[in-house]
């Protein structure tokens, strides 16, 4: 049977005709009901699915490249006489599991173990209306596997016909690191993004940054935003959120006219904002990564207790906290955390009257040459100040007590891809 059909394009008729090839050839032989295991990107080569299925799966998920015969499927994989000695076995298999990152970026984003992904609710058979008769709970796993599959989808689609190298939403993906890294303002991407798309246009792309933006926030790139007293001596978060002055002073949380850029007058703009970043999912997500999750027990898997002072667990105050809090001890997975700020000035120029401070978690699970890497660091808020908050980052710093006291008190349900269980994970601040 020809298979270069594998390698085409997904809209050409030589793919749509060989899919239908496959798929009768896959089902050669099974009754009406019959499953058999699907190829396509989405199930992995994990999950069995009927005929229509498959089909509709392997039409819009691309077919595994390097799967070219069809052992899963009724093929039988026959060794050729003369084999090069750097051929093995497991090269079979690796040509049929190629990682993906940005679907693995996906998951993380979502909480999905990369071998679950496909326990996700489907809602294809999800009526209009349906959701009002729906659990809020129920209700708000249907949105987010909606938005998972709006993902799946996204990052699925080439950035132009023929593109191998990038999809849509990995291109998105780097050009915004670009634009962090080199500390591009929202105006020059929107130029950027409208020059590639007049010069490529057919490529599949955004031309403004907002749209760009409104996928990538639901990879978790995201934060909250919360109104401050420009004084600092008080937040409109909690049960003063919908207050329009300040309890102490009665000064209004909002700027003039006269302080606002002319594209915003007469709309209501913050006098000043904190920059919240939840907590919680960035805790959950240390744990989606095998790797990252059997790191996170190191300080009590490792074995060299000479007396030496190389890691915050060797000191007495580690031990005289584990012997104090045993419950919380009893897990190594429960996680411990030092916090950190400090001011700078993010335009580099000394005589600007401008800074920022930003707040840092870091985790002490992990072994010394990891838990200090700049990777490693959480970044908890971000606090506008010309000056040093002093004191007043106790007021700054009420979103983040509140959920240290939860994560202390009630934990949260995270999924451990190491030990593939899930667990209630606590933390600590040291």
């Amino acid at each position: 049977m020809d298979k270069s059909w594998i390698t085409k394009s997904q809209s050409s008729i030589a793919y749509q005709q060989g899919i239908q090839e496959f798929t009768n050839f896959a089902f050669k032989g099974a009754k009406e009901n019959d499953v058999v295991i699907c190829p396509c990107k989405r199930c992995g080569f994990r999950k069995s699915v009927s005929k229509s299925v498959m089909f509709d799966h392997s039409s819009w998920s691309s077919f595994p490249k390097g799967y070219t015969t069809w052992i899963y499927h009724g093929e039988s994989f026959v060794v050729p006489d003369t084999i090069s000695p750097s051929i093995t076995p497991n090269m079979v298999e690796d040509t049929i599991s190629v990682e993906d990152t940005i679907q693995n970026m996906i998951n993380d984003a979502f909480g999905v173990d990369r071998n679950h992904a496909n326990e996700i609710p489907s809602t294809s058979n999800l009526e209009i209306g349906q959701e009002d008769y729906v659990m809020p709970s129920e209700t708000q796993k249907i949105n987010e596997a909606k938005e998972y599959y709006e993902l799946a989808r996204e990052g699925e689609q080439p950035l132009y016909e023929g593109c191998r190298k990038y999809c849509r939403l990995s291109f998105l993906v780097k050009l915004y690191h670009i634009k962090c890294l080199c500390g591009l303002s929202e105006k020059a991407m929107t130029m950027i993004l409208e020059l590639i798309k007049d010069a490529f246009e057919y490529a599949n792309i955004p031309s403004l940054l907002y749209e760009a933006m409104q996928s990538m926030t639901k990879l978790g790139l995201n934060y909250v935003k919360i109104p401050v007293y420009p004084n600092s001596c008080m937040l409109y978060w909690g049960e003063d959120e919908d207050r329009e002055t300040c309890k102490n002073c009665n000064t209004s949380k909002w700027k003039t006219n006269e302080e606002v850029s002319v594209h915003k007058k007469n709309k209501k703009v913050s006098a000043k904002v904190l920059r919240y970043f939840p907590l919680k999912p960035r805790l959950q997500r240390l744990f989606l990564s095998s790797k990252t999750a059997e790191d996170m027990i190191w300080h009590a898997t490792d074995t060299n207790n000479d007396g030496m002072l190389r890691h915050p667990r060797d000191l007495e105050a580690w031990k005289k906290f584990d012997s104090t809090h045993t419950w919380f001890s009893s897990d190594p997975r429960n996680v411990r955390l030092a916090l950190a700020s400090d001011g700078f000035n993010p335009f580099g120029v000394m005589s600007a009257n401008n800074s920022i401070w930003p707040v840092v978690l870091i985790p002490y699970n992990t072994p010394p040459w990891v838990c200090m890497k700049q990777t490693s660091f959480i970044m908890s808020m971000i606090i506008p100040s010309k000056e040093a908050p002093g004191n007043n980052i106790d007021v700054y710093l009420q979103p983040l007590v509140k959920k240290l006291k939860e994560l202390w008190t009630n934990g949260v349900d995270t999924y451990d891809s190491f030990k593939k269980e899930i667990f209630k994970l606590h933390a600590n601040l040291m």
